[in-house]
């Protein structure tokens, strides 16, 4: 796989596309990956507020402040669009049984209406492994619900990424996944599919951005995620 070349044949293609969670952990190393490849002509940040950088490589970004509330009004922000990274998310601890369900399923499904309709061919999806609409746990069963509810949506190619346990130092506390990730990190190289690093991730969904899609639908367990994001 020669990554250059795979590069340099995509910027001939002159893509565009948007990144939904760029203020995350997820989101800001898919951003650094994809502002360091150089591989989009026009790289869009949707998001409720403005971010800031200082380097500038960042300086020619276009960014959309939208309410997650009230998407419809902010169709616009979704239109002309060729590749759509979604990297949403919280957690049940953070913001209640609801809330995480509004920001990982409706902004989600939402989000990926508007993406559709404004002509978006290829939708990145950040899942998580085990994601199953028919679980009984509400983590897994509403990331479950919304993969399957975006594949309804017909895009003309749907990349789904299940990663284990995230490595990465949050900026926010959160004890029981630091525990989780000091014991699986130590682990990581000789058991890939318990734990995965958060640039292993973001790099995955950029060299499959590059690929050609062999399927309309494709879902990306941890240790496929490896070994597309181990490739320099």
């Amino acid at each position: 796989m020669d990554l250059n070349a795979m590069e340099e044949n995509y910027r001939q293609k002159n893509r565009t596309c948007f990144i939904l969670g760029a203020s995350g952990e997820t989101g800001k190393a898919l951003l650094k990956e994809i502002v360091e490849r150089n591989i989009f002509s026009k790289i869009t940040l949707i998001g409720r507020r403005q971010l800031t950088f200082e380097d500038k490589a960042y300086e020619n970004l276009v960014q959309n402040v939208v309410d997650f509330e009230k998407l419809d009004e902010y169709a616009e922000a979704f239109q002309g669009h060729d590749v759509g990274y979604c990297c949403l998310g919280t957690t049940k601890a953070k913001a209640g049984a609801e809330g995480f369900v509004r920001v990982d399923h409706d902004y989600v499904l939402k989000s990926a209406e508007l993406a559709k309709a404004g002509g978006c061919s290829h939708f990145h999806l950040e899942s998580s492994k085990g994601a199953d609409k028919t679980s009984s746990f509400l983590y897994l069963k509403t990331k479950g619900q919304v993969e399957a509810e975006i594949e309804d949506l017909g895009f003309e190619r749907f990349s789904v990424y299940r990663p284990a346990v995230l490595l990465v130092d949050r900026e926010e506390s959160r004890p029981a996944e630091w525990v989780a990730q000091k014991f699986l990190g130590a682990f990581s190289s000789v058991f890939p599919t318990m734990s995965i690093p958060i640039t292993v991730v973001a790099r995955a969904m950029v060299v499959n951005t590059l690929k050609d899609g062999e399927k309309r639908v494709e879902i990306l367990e941890n240790k496929a995620i490896c070994n597309l994001g181990d490739k320099k």
